[in-house]
């Protein structure tokens, strides 16, 4: 079972935002952060999971991790956002590891779409009664 991380979706209006921040990479994306993973070996087949409005709003797959050059790492990303089934996550600074038992399970194409079309605040609110 892979070691799977939690990051917030910084500068990102919404998840469709997000998506299209990906979408724009080819090859891979890259987000930063300060320091390697002491875990980095167990995430083999792990996902960042990101989290925009105090929830879990989709994964990218990791393809690994690089130094920058400047004291910082790369964390390398499949350039896709795969949405799952929202999950309350209170924000954080830098990333988290997220157990595969305790990550949300993907959702669907459709109800992915009907997710896109609702606004963030309603999504917030039907996340923290379990709706969604």
């Amino acid at each position: 079972m892979p070691l799977h991380i939690t990051k917030i979706a910084f500068r990102s209006e919404s998840p469709a935002t997000l998506r299209a921040w990906l979408d724009s990479h080819e090859g891979e994306a890259r987000t930063t952060t300060r320091y390697l993973p002491k875990r980095v070996e167990e995430m083999a087949g792990g996902s960042l999971y990101w989290i925009h409005g105090h929830r879990l709003v989709g994964r990218s797959p990791i393809l690994g991790f690089e130094e920058t050059g400047q004291g910082r790492y790369w964390i390398r990303l499949e350039p896709r956002l795969i949405p799952v089934r929202g999950k309350p996550k209170r924000a954080h600074q830098g990333w988290r590891y997220l157990e595969d038992a305790d990550a949300p399970p993907d959702l669907d194409g459709g109800e992915a779409d009907e997710l896109d079309a609702m606004p963030a605040a309603l999504l917030g609110e039907l996340s923290k009664l379990g709706l969604v």
